[in-house]
Parts: structure tokens; sequence; C-alpha cells
């Protein structure tokens, strides 16, 4: 389950405002009461009131979520809780369907201290006791919890505070499940008190009045389209999952291509093959690499292609000059018909610059540090060889004239 940016609080930091419910009060206790450094929860705290807790995700055993700090970069958080075993949630949903205004209090989104009295009885701990939860945070602060964990359990007390049904899947059931467990439960208790002879209690909705009419209320009008790619959710990292820092990324490139798809109708799968995508997955993802340096994610998206990190950082350098076509011109020779290539030469003559030598698409400088090479768009592509070895790499940004191309990336 995933619930997306809660509002920043709107309250003054005081001692009430995070949370409002009893339970969602124990929960924020059972972290206060282990952790070592006030400071770091008080931090924490004012992170959680200025909304910077991205989407949080719950499964059982898990709430993770991406939390913003100093860096452009946020920090993936999670906190760890127990989960229940199957004969713990047997004993909890039969402590629950001996009284039916403990399945009314949940239905309505409450859990009353009797529930989890009844539930305590029956040697189920539904709410966390101080030193059960587990924080982790991809920060280098060693502080267990750090700042980005603390504020990631007060947005979950928030959370808590509206929706009970979050506490019980994190203790490993989700609703649906529990509610159908309870239904049979009942459904057997009321077989039991018919046979018994006992009056059982019923209630009855008739549904077909709403389901046999025609008329159907007209659709509301479509959302605008979003004006920037949202952040995705933190995801869990259970044993044998994928990894969930290549989720992240892999979703955070879906959203921004399906934001421009909605936003300019650019088309998603304009890329037709495995390099050309891995090409532009690096060249559009920020914190990837230099020319020089390269991430860990970068060197695995380059063995993926059967390419070295070097050979997918000049493709990178290639299609942030000019997308697919830009990756083109850096793999590809051709022979350009006669006609504004053969023109360039003397434009560039003209212009004071060397007089370039010709292979193909290519026009490279005598002297060996600078080449021009044309497109098949019809633009010029600047290229720079350091030294004057035969190791051009992209330069600054493609030109319909190539004085222009040469002027303003390489002789500028």
């Amino acid at each position: 389950m995933t619930r997306h940016g809660l509002p920043a609080a709107a309250g003054t930091g005081g001692p009430d405002e995070f949370p409002r419910s009893w339970w969602g009060d124990a929960w924020v206790r059972a972290l206060e009461e282990n952790a070592p450094d006030p400071a770091r929860l008080s931090r924490g705290r004012g992170y959680a009131r200025r909304g910077f807790v991205d989407a949080i995700t719950v499964t059982p055993g898990h709430v993770t979520a991406a939390v913003h700090g100093t860096r452009p970069r946020p920090y993936r958080t999670a906190l760890r809780l127990q989960v229940l075993t199957d004969a713990e949630w047997n004993d909890f949903l039969d402590a629950v369907s001996a009284e039916p205004a403990h399945i009314a209090a949940l239905l309505d989104k409450d859990m009353p201290q009797a529930l989890v009295a009844a539930a305590d009885r029956a040697g189920v701990q539904l709410l966390p006791g101080p030193g059960d939860m587990d924080p982790s945070c991809s920060c280098p602060d060693v502080g267990r919890p750090c700042k980005h964990a603390a504020a990631l359990c007060y947005e979950t007390a928030r959370l808590l505070d509206t929706d009970p049904f979050v506490l019980l899947l994190l203790r490993g059931r989700e609703e649906s499940e529990l509610l159908d467990a309870l239904t049979r439960r009942n459904a057997a208790r009321a077989a039991r008190e018919k046979a018994a002879g006992t009056p059982a209690a019923t209630a009855a909705v008739v549904a077909r009045e709403a389901l046999s009419g025609t008329a159907r209320p007209p659709l509301p009008a479509p959302l605008a389209a979003p004006t920037a790619a949202a952040y995705p959710p933190a995801f869990p990292e259970p044993a044998g999952a994928p990894s969930a820092e290549a989720l992240e990324f892999l979703a955070l490139d879906a959203a921004a291509r399906a934001q421009a798809y909605l936003a300019d109708g650019a088309d998603p799968f304009a890329v037709r093959s495995a390099w050309q995508d891995a090409v532009r997955l690096a060249a559009t993802h920020p914190h990837l690499s230099g020319r020089q340096s390269f991430s860990a994610r970068f060197a695995q998206l380059a063995a993926s292609t059967g390419r070295t990190a070097q050979e997918l950082s000049r493709a990178v350098a290639a299609w942030r000059q000019g997308g697919a076509e830009g990756l083109a011109v850096l793999d590809h020779l051709w022979d350009p018909p006669a006609g504004d290539f053969d023109r360039a030469r003397s434009a560039l003559a003209a212009a004071d610059f060397p007089r370039m030598t010709i292979r193909h698409n290519r026009l490279t400088d005598p002297r060996g540090f600078v080449q021009l090479r044309y497109g098949r768009d019809g633009r010029w592509y600047p290229y720079r060889s350091d030294g004057g070895r035969e190791d051009w790499w992209p330069e600054g940004p493609a030109d319909e004239d190539p004085v222009g191309a040469l002027t303003g990336s390489l002789y500028g």
C-alpha cells in the first residue's frame, strides 16, 4: 500500500501536533522512549512538519519512504516491525469477532482501547513497544534513528491516525483479508446461534434498486497534466526481490516519460533498441555520471548492453547533443548529398577557421583537435579530441550553422 504525500502539518510544532489518536501516540512513544538523541527526534519532527517525507509505502513488516534532506536526491528510509504469526492472527480474529462493537469500530477507522486490550489478553501485541521498531536510512548518519527515520516515524503516526488498518498491515495482514476472515467468523457464529435456537441479529441491504437503472452520472473532467514527474515511492526490499534502487530508478524514468506524454504528446516509446534505451536512461536520469566518474548503477547499465562505462558515457554526451540523431552521428559514417555539406567548408574558411579535411560526413581541423559531424537532420555536431588523439567526444550543442557550432562550442 502506498500513500502519497500527506500535506505539511499545519500546527506549531507543539507536543500534541504528532499524532492525534491514542494508538498513533503509542506508535510515537515506541520510537521516542528508545531514542538516545532527542535532538535528532526534534529535527525529524521538523522534517515531517515541513513535508520532507515523500510517498509512504507500507508492506507487512516494513514502512519505507524517500525523505528529503540537504542533498538533491532524497534518502531511502525504512522502519521495520515484527509481523504476527498465523497463530497470533487467529487469536486476534477470535478476540475481535467475539465483540461486534470491535468490528464496527474498525470499519469506522477506529481502534478502541478495549480492542487492543482484548488482543493483549489473547497474547497478541498490536502496538509496538520501546525497541520494537528497527529504523534504517541511506544517509551517512550512524544514529538510530537518524532525523530522516524519525521524520518517517512521525509521518507514519499521522497515517495511523486516519487508518488503523495501516498498523494491521504492518503486522502482516491486509484490510480486505482481515474483513473477509471476520465475515466468515461472523457467518459461522450466526449459524451456530441459529442451530442453537438463539435469534441472530440480521441486517439487510437492498442493492437491486441502485443497480437496475441505466442512468449514470457524467464523468468528471480529466485532471490537468502534472507540471513535473513526482519522485516515486520508496520500494520495500524483501529477501530475493529486485534491487529497490533499480526499481526506483526505472519508476522515476517511467514517471518522467508519462509526464512528458501528458504535457506535450511526446512518444514515450520512441526509443526502439536496448542500446538506445540504455543511453537515454543514462542521459536523462540525474546523479549517474560525468565523463570520467561513473556510479555503480551506471557501470551496471553499461554492462547490461555489452558496452564499457566509457562507451556509454560518450554515447550519453551524444544523446544530450541531439537525442537519437546525436547518437546516430556518433556511431555511423554516411555520405551526405551535395549542397549544404559542400558549402560548409567555404563558410568556415570565410570565417577564418582552418580549412577542414573531409571524410564522409565529418570535417576535421587538420590540427586534430576539433571536428564537425553532419547529421541527417541537417545539423552540425561539434566534437573535440584532447591532445590531438583519435578520441573524439561530443562537445556542446548541435547547430544548423557550422560556423555557429564551432564558435559556440569549441572556439568560443
